[in-house]
């Protein structure tokens, strides 16, 4: 967004322009909390001020009755505001890359449901937390966090954890029993720094890697934008006397709401080939402004995601088009072409963390998949991967239950819905241990 359009959103604000709004933005370079903004206390639900140089909210803030969600991202904080903490209705709180060392426990909304601390200098978290028995989303990558409060085992609901880029030498034993997580990236900490090390340094140990130089490559158009980079339609002069057609992907950033560029790329390293995987084909090499990035083979313009990344409304899930239907063989070559390639991770030391919709690419009339972006890819300690694995089959389920709720179902083939159910149930039981793992999933869905 322009200079202008910003200014412009203060001065129409200024000027009651925006009278009954329930959302209001404001990156202005904006120092001090504007009063005008409590014109708006009897309807304001959404409040986004992030890109400005505040370091302080008001005390009064709680004049803002109907307040559900609050961005301060890339701003001046060195602490949240214990302010948040009287606010009722508040459940979403974003301070992402800011400067905040220190959250007290007053600053926690009691309605408290998604909580994004990314890119801050936080090294410790208040007992606290485990009172917040409605979180279900919690991003803390790029911090300086060496342990999560033993307290925390309360929160029941968590569903999505980012702790990727801290100072981890260890994952705590409650985290794995919790009975609702299913999106979990821990990488870039200590402890799985050295095989992401390694990964990098001899990446022809697992599958053949370029070093692609950026002068051989002709950027073309833009084709897709995710959390952690951008994706370019490229042409790339290879050893080859024929130029080839690649996706290039250049990272936003030194860190993302996921974790480091680098633990991507040892990710796809490591991920190697599969027939339902995006491939990799290099490394991005002499980037002017030193980006990283990655060389994949283009996708097909025939695929599509299958859903939309989850909203401010749906929280942990994702969004489907309404139109959205699938036939119950279309739902099961999906089903199957993602169990098969998250089996191929698992059995590579690897957890992909963000097993979503919207990360599948899928043909909607052959019916192929593709599972793409390992922005949350994790190495699996060895002493934790069978549980680590059960934690993302649940993810898996919550997959076959959204294909299997806008699946169309004839008269004959009610005994397949009904296995299906039965596995997305053994994939979602709260009691993780008794979670079954994807050679077993597949198994049951070759029988289909």
């Amino acid at each position: 967004m322009t200079t202008k359009p910003i200014q412009d959103s203060l001065a129409m604000l200024r000027a009651g322009k925006f009278a009954g709004a329930k959302r209001l933005d404001l990156s202005c370079g904006l120092d001090h909390f504007p009063q005008e903004i409590y014109d708006l206390a009897d309807t304001l639900e959404i409040l986004n001020l992030s890109g400005n140089n505040l370091s302080s909210l008001p005390n009064d803030l709680t004049r803002l009755k109907k307040l559900k969600v609050i961005f301060c991202s890339e701003n001046q904080f060195t602490h949240v505001p214990e302010v948040l903490g009287q606010c009722a209705e508040l459940t979403m709180v974003g301070f992402k890359a800011n400067k905040i060392s220190q959250l007290a426990a007053e600053a926690l909304p009691a309605k408290l449901q998604w909580l994004i601390l990314t890119d801050n200098q936080l090294a410790t978290l208040p007992s606290a937390l485990g009172r917040c028995l409605q979180l279900q989303k919690l991003m803390l990558a790029g911090n300086k966090l060496t342990y999560l409060p033993d307290e925390m085992a309360a929160c029941t609901k968590l569903e999505l954890l980012r702790i990727s880029a801290n100072r981890f030498a260890s994952l705590p034993e409650w985290l794995l029993a919790l009975p609702r997580l299913a999106w979990l990236a821990f990488a870039g900490n200590p402890l799985c720094s050295n095989i992401e090390s390694s990964q990098l340094a001899n990446p022809r140990a697992n599958q053949p890697i370029s070093q692609v130089d950026w002068a051989s490559l002709q950027l073309q158009q833009k084709i897709g934008e995710g959390a952690s980079g951008v994706i370019y339609q490229a042409k790339w002069q290879g050893a080859e006397l024929d130029a080839q057609t690649v996706a290039l992907k250049l990272f936003k950033g030194a860190m993302t709401s996921d974790g480091l560029p680098q633990s991507e790329m040892a990710a796809c390293i490591a991920a190697g080939a599969h027939a339902n995987l995006t491939s990799t084909i290099g490394l991005l090499s002499g980037h002017p402004d030193n980006v990283s990035g990655l060389i994949m083979s283009l996708i097909k313009p025939s695929f599509s995601n299958l859903a939309h990344p989850p909203s401010l409304e749906s929280c942990t899930r994702d969004v489907y088009a309404d139109a959205t239907q699938f036939t119950l063989n279309h739902a099961l070559v999906i089903a199957q072409g993602v169990a098969s390639a998250m089996q191929h991770l698992h059995a590579s030391g690897l957890m992909h963390g963000d097993c979503y919709a919207h990360n599948i690419l899928h043909h909607q009339d052959e019916g192929g998949c593709l599972l793409s972006d390992f922005g949350a890819a994790s190495f699996m300690p060895t002493e934790h991967a069978q549980a680590l694995q059960k934690i993302e089959v649940r993810a898996y389920g919550c997959l076959l239950e959204e294909l299997l709720i806008r699946s169309l179902v004839s008269s004959d083939s009610a005994a397949k819905l009904q296995t299906l159910r039965n596995l997305q149930s053994a994939c979602e039981q709260t009691e993780v241990a008794l979670r079954p793992v994807f050679s077993q999933i597949s198994q049951v869905l070759a029988t289909l």
